[in-house]
């Protein structure tokens, strides 16, 4: 059923709502990774990582509405129910329980990582058929890339 319609042909729409999609999903599990660590870190650096992970979160949960808005817009339902975060997710596990400050800087860095990379292939495949879709999705990509480096840089000295 389509209730919207969109002003992009068939296949640029596919394209740009798959990769949206898959952008929606990547953001909503980076704001549930990050809350989940939020909670449950431990360690010397508590405080000041505890805060710069609600940072991830109220931007991975901002992004997420716009990326779900630019879908809707286009004629495409948004899908972020629990059950499709959970099946389509390609993020790294987090663990149960209390978690160090130093395994929670690798998990985001790792996290934001794997984000980022596909983020970039996304950009990639909507150049032509979206142009649009694609400036979204480069603002996304900075604003992981800078997350990811403050997380890199609260991993110094080395804690390998």
């Amino acid at each position: 059923m389509t209730v919207v319609k969109s002003t992009l042909p068939d296949k640029e729409r596919r394209i740009a709502c798959d990769a949206l999609q898959d952008t929606l999903v990547d953001l909503l599990g980076l704001s549930l990774v990050g809350k989940q660590a939020h909670w449950n870190i431990v360690g010397p650096r508590f405080r000041s990582i505890h805060f710069q992970l609600d940072e991830v979160v109220t931007v991975a949960r901002g992004y997420a509405d716009t990326v779900a808005e630019r879908a809707a817009a286009l004629g495409v339902p948004p899908d972020g129910r629990p059950e499709t975060i959970a099946a389509a997710s390609k993020l790294p596990g987090i663990g149960e329980g209390w978690l160090r400050d130093v395994a929670v800087v690798r998990l985001m860095v790792e996290s934001l990582e794997a984000a980022v990379a596909r983020l970039r292939d996304r950009v990639d495949a909507t150049e032509k058929p979206d142009p649009v879709t694609q400036d979204l999705l480069i603002g996304i990509t900075r604003e992981l890339e800078k997350q990811r480096w403050m997380f890199d840089a609260a991993n110094w000295p080395r804690h390998e």
